[in-house]
């Protein structure tokens, strides 16, 4: 029989706690399989009645109140938790204790307390404490902890400030060491954290720009990785001091803990003091580590503790508030980023991952606003719409107000509602209060689903120019009719020239449709729309490719310089697809010049010749009005890319070497900038004959992993990688982390006819351990996501195979699988018999005894949408 429809949570039904907690001790006595959890919680009554206490997978050993030991039948206990009859609760504080026992072992799922390699480690976020012990798991209860870890690890670590080891002596004789911890800061339970195992840490340390306080920094990590953890170490400290600087943050306690964790479902986790980080993000050296992955350790080392104050000190009122520690920081992280390498580079970077990502979700059956009004299960909502959309949001508020304004505004947040569990509602006043604003009307950003179209037409009259501007909303799942939003546009005025024919305009749109007046204007500019990708909408604007030339050639905005190559890109690779149109001369010859233009950035000059992705190129398409072909797709890019290694084949050797970089590898933006290039010359030489020989050549004799994998990966797009496969995984079979990015390189670039057998030979390998969501995400979404012609292969062959491995997946790790599923979403987008057979997957996938309720909610929705 299938599984029962799980409740509905919805944010109108949100209720104050019945009681809140002033204090948690916890001493655990770690075991693998029977891990004991003693609790002792002060409750204090606020509404009152029954105590209401969520649990999951718990064995209730005892429990008392007040010291006064409650029989196990007084306490009602289900699968969600457990009841305390109103007559036996006091009315007035009582101290709550309750002894269960747990099994780390069995916990695949990865949330509580599980075991990874023979290490002890927790994911509470977002109700994973609740297969701990026996507490109200809710973001608005907020207590100190005090924490005590039993055992004979050599390293137990949790919250706050170590305050030592001690000994316990047993009431059946002999003593037990145990290692305490306390966090003076009040936190909800899903900040606590505990690991426990053989680990060795990288020291250093910080001290505060405030008080000259010093501040301990340790890494740990497995026995020999310790020395790949210097990377990791100065990004922690350039955040820090970035913090202090940028938004007068100060660290709060006395020592920071990095924890490196093999087995992770997220990229990391910002609990109080102890983070602990999917081991991808925080080990690295140039032998085993990419630019990007150096980049990535970077911005999410920073956005972790970042949350130290946004999201820590002010945590979330409830789960619906997730943007509000979220959007805020990755907006936080962003700009530290942009700080630390190009602000130009990052903003391009991150409005490619936006529409990639977010515009995607918008567009689908998964749409949802940035707070959402209702969820199932609360994991199904770490969306780049509560992340990405969310700090897009941010962003907008800083162009309106200013970043004087903006600071102040941050200020007065920090000031106001430290220590606090808060809402949108108390962000957005903060705003209007520090800045004298009304921001009713702005808020709907948080309020309503998807992705806003704007147009523009432009009139030039006399020494005038008006623009007409009109915005929509498109209907999205359970939201039609609605509302303008306050949308800030950026627009430049290029003259004939490339000079500025006027400043640059802030447009704050307000309506559905307005006129705005430019004066004066002389004649009739090209337009700069949207720079700095201002707002994250779709903006319509008649413009021929002649004029999205001109802008690659003259646009002083580096984003909008970079968009129209894309938009023209995007448009040709249109009508390839479509009416097998063939390459333009004028793209070609205007790519050409800004590849050796040595005036921009490398990195700028490498994101402007990649090409729009297949996932792009097919929105685009269907937003056309017609169904996409990913074989089409493919194929039409392909035939792009190797017109444009025609067109640039007496330059390519040349800017090639040119970009070679000398002396030791660094991962700093601008090595990594001249890296990127060269990879982008190289991709290209790779479509011309000679070009094997030069990837082969950089594949042997490469000192760093961004090069080699480069050349792996262009030799497998062109069919010459079988032997540089073999030797890769020979020379690297004993590093797990760059094993995963051979399995994810094999998955992404195998031909589309091939990919499916390919996939599914190396899910027999014996390195492919498909319980650890890094190996799963590098293969089998690796495939889904990242390889369209081979996912959407006519037959259907690569949906089943998708769908197969899902369902195996979904038993142990539902969070992971619900995830992956959304590489579902588009199905409505493609031709019917393809829609027929994605269809029939997810009808089976639906009808499965036993689906979990994360899979269940988005496969759901994907069928209802």
């Amino acid at each position: 029989m299938k599984t029962s429809t799980p409740p509905t949570i919805k944010l109108s039904d949100y209720q104050p706690p019945a009681y809140t907690v002033e204090t948690v001790l916890l001493t655990f006595q770690l075991h693998p399989t029977a891990t004991r959890v003693r609790s002792t919680i002060r409750f204090v009554p606020q509404t009152g009645g029954a105590l209401r206490l969520d649990g999951q997978k718990l064995k209730l050993i005892s429990a008392a109140i007040d010291g006064q030991e409650l029989s196990l039948d007084q306490i009602l206990v289900d699968a969600e938790g457990l009841s305390v009859p109103e007559d036996l609760v006091p009315d007035a504080p009582f101290t709550w204790t309750a002894e269960v026992e747990i099994n780390p072992s069995e916990n695949t799922a990865l949330e509580g307390l599980y075991m990874s390699n023979g290490m002890y480690c927790t994911q509470c976020e977002a109700q994973g404490f609740r297969k701990i012990t026996y507490y109200p798991d809710r973001p608005d209860v907020m207590a100190v902890f005090t924490v005590r870890i039993e055992g004979d690890l050599p390293v137990r670590l949790s919250n706050g400030d170590f305050q030592g080891e001690h000994m316990r002596e047993l009431t059946a004789g002999g003593e037990v060491d145990y290692s305490e911890w306390h966090d003076p800061w009040p936190k909800p339970a899903y900040l606590f954290a505990l690991v426990a195992g053989d680990l060795v840490a990288h020291q250093d340390r910080f001290v505060r720009g405030d008080d000259g306080l010093e501040v301990a920094l340790n890494i740990w990590v497995r026995p020999g990785d310790e020395h790949k953890c210097d990377y990791a170490m100065d990004a922690l400290k350039r955040s820090m001091r970035w913090d202090e600087e940028v938004y007068g943050r100060y660290y709060d306690l006395s020592e920071f803990n990095i924890v490196a964790v093999d087995d992770f479902n997220m990229g990391a986790m910002e609990n109080k003091g102890l983070n602990i980080f999917n081991s991808k993000y925080v080990l690295a050296s140039p032998e085993t580590a990419t630019d990007r992955d150096y980049e990535l350790i970077e911005g999410i080392i920073a956005h972790e503790y970042f949350h130290n104050w946004t999201g820590n000190r002010i945590t979330c009122r409830d789960w619906f508030q997730l943007c509000l520690k979220e959007g805020l920081t990755v907006f936080r992280d962003q700009q530290f980023s942009g700080d630390e390498r190009s602000h130009a580079v990052k903003r391009i970077d991150d409005v490619m991952m936006l529409r990639a990502r977010q515009f995607r979700e918008d567009a689908g059956p998964l749409a949802h606003p940035v707070r959402p009004e209702e969820y199932i299960e609360i994991n199904n909502f770490y969306t780049a719409t509560v992340y990405e959309k969310g700090a897009e949001v941010i962003g907008m508020l800083h162009t309106l107000v200013g970043a004087q304004k903006y600071r102040a505004a941050l200020d007065l947040y920090f000031d106001r509602h430290d220590g606090q569990a808060c809402t949108i509602e108390d962000w957005i006043k903060v705003f209007e209060d520090a800045c004298q604003i009304d921001l009713t009307q702005f808020a709907l950003w948080y309020q309503q689903a998807g992705t806003p179209r704007v147009q523009i037409e432009a009139e030039h009259e006399g020494d005038n120019l008006r623009l007409h501007v009109t915005q929509t909303l498109p209907d999205t799942p359970g939201q039609t009719g609605k509302t303008p939003q306050v949308i800030p546009l950026r627009v430049g005025f290029l003259a004939d020239d490339g000079s500025e024919a006027a400043p640059e305009e802030l447009l704050v749109l307000s309506e559905a449709r307005q006129t705005f007046v430019v004066e004066p204007v002389d004649e009739m500019p090209v337009l700069s729309v949207n720079r700095g990708f201002s707002a994250p909408v779709v903006v319509t604007h008649e413009q021929s490719n002649k004029d999205r030339a001109f802008l690659l050639a003259h646009d002083t905005d580096p984003f909008n310089k970079w968009e129209a190559g894309r938009a023209y890109a995007l448009d040709l690779l249109q009508g390839m697809v479509l009416s097998g149109a063939e390459p333009d001369e004028t793209f070609l010859d205007a790519m050409r010049v800004v590849a050796l233009d040595t005036s921009l950035e490398p990195a700028f000059r490498a994101l402007a010749l990649a090409l729009p992705s297949e996932e792009t190129i097919a929105q685009a398409v269907f937003e056309g009005g017609e169904p996409p072909d990913p074989g089409a797709i493919h194929v039409a890019r392909r035939s792009l890319h190797r017109a444009l290694a025609d067109r640039m084949q007496d330059d390519l050797h040349g800017l090639y070497d040119a970009m070679a970089v000398s002396g030791p590898y660094a991962p700093d933006a601008d090595a990594a900038g001249k890296r990127a290039l060269r990879g982008m010359a190289l991709g290209l030489l790779t479509r011309l004959e000679t070009g094997a020989k030069t990837a082969k050549s950089q594949f042997v004799g490469s000192d760093n992993m961004t090069e080699q994998m480069g050349a792996l990966t262009v030799l497998l797009a062109n069919g010459a990688g079988a032997e540089a496969v073999s030797a890769f995984y020979d020379q690297w079979r004993s590093d797990r982390l760059v094993i995963d990015k051979w399995f994810a390189v094999q998955a992404s670039t195998t031909p589309g006819d091939r990919a499916v057998d390919a996939v599914d030979d190396l899910t027999r390998h014996a390195d492919f351990d498909w319980k650890n969501p890094n190996r799963f995400r590098s293969l089998i979404a690796g495939f889904a996501m990242m390889n369209p012609a081979g996912f959407h292969r006519a037959d259907g062959a690569g949906y089943a195979f998708f769908a197969d491995w899902l369902l195996k997946l979904d038993p142990v790790n539902p969070q992971t699988t619900a995830r992956m599923a959304g590489a579902f979403e588009t199905w409505r987008r493609y031709d019917e018999d393809r829609q027929q057979l994605i269809r029939a997957q997810l009808e089976r996938i639906a009808g499965t005894d036993g689906l979990s309720k994360d899979t269940g909610e988005i496969v759901g929705k994907m069928l209802g949408g």
